[in-house]
């Protein structure tokens, strides 16, 4: 599915999107730092960085959910006979195209709401885009949260509280996107894209696959077969994630205590490099 969807959308932007002037949104060619400098100036930019370690929070999350969560409510309907113990390596349930449904469909209505809401916010303060993320994000944890607590009784319920997490926890993507072009100059937001998808991928769903599995494996050592506990194991080791998720709520809110400082210092940056030179008085 995942090929389709990408030369779906790869043909679209071949067809409707105009690719812009190179340079032109900086009103003047500038000449490049070093990659050296860059790293150096972007680890200095605090705003930059916040909101890395909190994207690679939410890496974290959707990584371990993306990995675990069929399984886990697969064994939710296991403890509530809804459905038998499977025993062999691979166990057919529809659970996995359920929640990948809702993936797709909480990811494409949290980018929506995330971009109508900071439109919205920025109104207000002009703090707003970290502060959506921040709200967002810790409104999602108790919904991930609340997941573990349904899921033994209702199966339903669960997949609700999937629904409302998953969608309060994509309403940052697009976010992260702007908070990174207003406190970067534009030679370093190649540098910097790629260093925040690096660390956040490092960070996230790189290691929260393999850390809940481990956590789980040693809960259940000595209850293996029990159906109840290996429930109850990858619960509890999948709770990790929604305290991941408020620190990255936590993140993004000291995102907030310096955008506006690193957004005036990249405009001020911007503004001395595109300044063309003084005319020399004779």
């Amino acid at each position: 599915v995942s090929p389709v969807l990408g030369i779906i959308a790869g043909t679209l932007i071949l067809l409707f999107v105009n690719e812009p002037r190179r340079g032109g949104r900086s009103r003047a060619s500038i000449s490049c730092s070093s990659w050296i400098c860059d790293i150096k100036a972007l680890l200095r930019n605090r705003s930059y960085v916040f909101s890395s370690f909190a994207t690679a929070a939410v890496s974290f999350a959707t990584g371990a959910f993306g990995i675990w969560m069929p399984s886990y409510l697969f064994r939710a309907r296991v403890v509530q006979k809804m459905a038998d113990p499977c025993m062999s390596g691979v166990c057919r349930s529809t659970d996995s195209f359920i929640f990948g449904t809702i993936t797709c469909v909480t990811g494409l209505l949290g980018v929506v709401i995330g971009f109508a809401t900071t439109r919205f916010c920025r109104k207000k303060t002009d703090r707003a885009d970290p502060l959506v993320c921040a709200v967002s994000m810790l409104g999602s944890a108790i919904f991930i949260c609340l997941i573990f607590v349904v899921a033994k009784k209702n199966i339903y319920g669960a997949y609700v509280c999937i629904f409302i997490g998953e969608t309060l926890l994509f309403v940052n993507w697009a976010i992260t996107a702007d908070i990174l072009m207003f406190v970067v100059i534009p030679t370093r937001r190649a540098t910097a894209v790629a260093f925040q998808s690096f660390t956040s991928h490092l960070l996230g769903d790189a290691v929260s696959p393999w850390l809940i599995g481990l956590i789980s494996d040693e809960l259940q050592q000595s209850y293996a077969t029990s159906a109840l506990w290996q429930f109850l194991s990858l619960g509890y080791a999948l709770m990790l994630c929604p305290f991941i998720v408020v620190l990255g709520g936590m993140f993004f809110l000291a995102t907030a205590l310096f955008f506006l400082d690193d957004k005036e210092k990249a405009d001020k940056q911007l503004n001395q490099l595109t300044r063309p030179p003084s005319s020399v008085k004779v």
